[in-house]
């Protein structure tokens, strides 16, 4: 099993847009495009150095729609999105989701199990000093080493196959990632279900022992993972709008 090193799991791997804001672009550019890549400003983000596969991440056609397919094979990945310039206020994330092919060797709440075979992230700029020391130095190091402002804390609803629904947890390598368990092991395979998520209340949920006030929003990712268990899994993700 290969251990990550808690510097590089500070945050999901995301780094800033270099393009200027255009306030006629909506939010939340859909990856759902007529080419089987998601559009820009959509990419794949992997760990610092990553040698291992990447998650894949293709578009194709699903029961006579345009789909998000993702595929973990002992591999790790993050489809990101940077947000610049969002308005402040309450933000509702929403998306539909199906998953096919389970990862029932994953175990959310170790290290060897920490895969999922899908999940979608609110990544926050959270100030420096509301972070506990050592969380502060391990995300300064992380920084330096990315050569990014990496964001200092993400809320990620998963989809996993043990924990019931409405779990929440912490990363198993680090605080700075906080999860929702929205789908269980009760949730039927191969159909499609539709999530609407208050962005600000889960970030307090999760995050209100470190602060009261919401920090700016500064991304989402979609993603699925499966290097620790060296497992397979699928799933499809449609129709994700940020409101």
């Amino acid at each position: 099993m290969r251990a990550r090193t808690t510097a590089a799991m500070l945050i999901l791997c995301f780094s800033a847009a270099s393009a200027e804001p255009e306030s006629h672009r909506p939010w939340l550019t859909p990856p759902i495009s007529a080419a089987e890549a998601p559009p820009a400003p959509w990419r794949v983000l992997g760990l610092p150095r990553q040698s291992k596969p990447y998650t894949r991440f293709s578009v194709l056609s699903l029961e006579g729609q345009r789909v998000l397919r993702i595929e973990a094979q002992a591999s790790y990945g993050n489809l990101a999105h940077t947000l610049v310039d969002l308005p402040a206020g309450s933000h509702k994330l929403t998306w539909r989701w199906r998953l096919d092919e389970p990862n029932p060797a994953s175990d959310l709440l170790h290290k060897a199990g920490d895969d999922s075979p899908a999940k979608v992230c609110a990544m926050f700029d959270l100030p420096l000093p509301a972070l506990p020391f050592m969380d502060r130095q391990l995300l300064r190091i992380a920084r330096l080493s990315a050569g990014e402002h990496l964001p200092s804390a993400s809320v990620c609803y998963v989809w996993d196959s043990h924990l019931k629904a409405g779990t929440s947890l912490d990363n198993a390598f680090t605080r700075r990632i906080r999860e929702i368990v929205l789908r269980g092991p009760d949730a039927p395979l191969h159909e499609w279900v539709w999530e609407q998520r208050d962005l600000a209340a889960d970030f307090l949920l999760l995050f209100g022992d470190e602060t009261s006030t919401v920090p700016p929003l500064v991304g989402v990712a979609i993603g699925a993972d499966a290097d620790n268990t060296q497992t397979r899994s699928v799933a499809f993700l449609a129709s994700i709008t940020l409101e």
